[in-house]
């Protein structure tokens, strides 16, 4: 709502706007996307023109989106479901993901799934075994081990620390 609206404050007709896409009726001057992309980091937005980047947040987005539903398979193939996705060879969207992010696509799935389990375990509404099937993990062990890895605690001295140290699903 917000980015629909500051393209209407800038006079620019969309066709589509959509969370992390908007469609243009047609092409903004230069002055008009100076403008507009001013407004939008005001915002905490970031207008996006680079096909590369566009990409990177697909891969983003998607990833987010499976790991928040909560519904990660055990066998669950980054590969396959990226592929399959974006229509793209998978070795072409990793090459780029790592050369544009600075880590592998896996390793961004890792950090997205730990900050779920983190929000699983603040709100105590699942132990551990459920956490571990809901996302997708072969045993507690295999979470607790890569949990351990990733923010140096176990999951149980996270959740008696009490105190959320999460980080927002943007600053991963």
């Amino acid at each position: 709502m917000v980015v629909k609206q500051e393209l209407e404050n800038l006079g620019l007709k969309h066709l589509h706007v959509i969370m992390g896409e908007a469609e243009l009726s047609k092409q903004p001057s230069v002055k008009q996307m100076q403008q507009l992309n001013s407004r939008l980091l005001q915002l905490g937005f970031e207008l996006l023109d680079d096909q590369k980047k566009k990409q990177i947040e697909k891969i983003k987005n998607l990833l987010i989106k499976k790991v928040q539903t909560g519904n990660v398979e055990e066998h669950f193939s980054i590969t396959e479901f990226l592929t399959n996705a974006l229509h793209k060879d998978y070795s072409y969207l990793s090459r780029l993901f790592s050369e544009v992010e600075g880590t592998t696509v896996e390793q961004y799935f890792i950090l997205q799934k730990t900050e779920k389990v983190k929000e699983l375990l603040v709100y105590g509404e699942q132990n551990l075994s459920e956490i571990s099937y809901r996302l997708g993990y072969s045993s507690v062990a295999h979470l607790s081990a890569q949990f351990k890895k990733v923010t140096g605690l176990t999951p149980s001295h996270f959740k008696k620390l009490g105190n959320p140290q999460r980080k927002s699903l943007d600053a991963l």
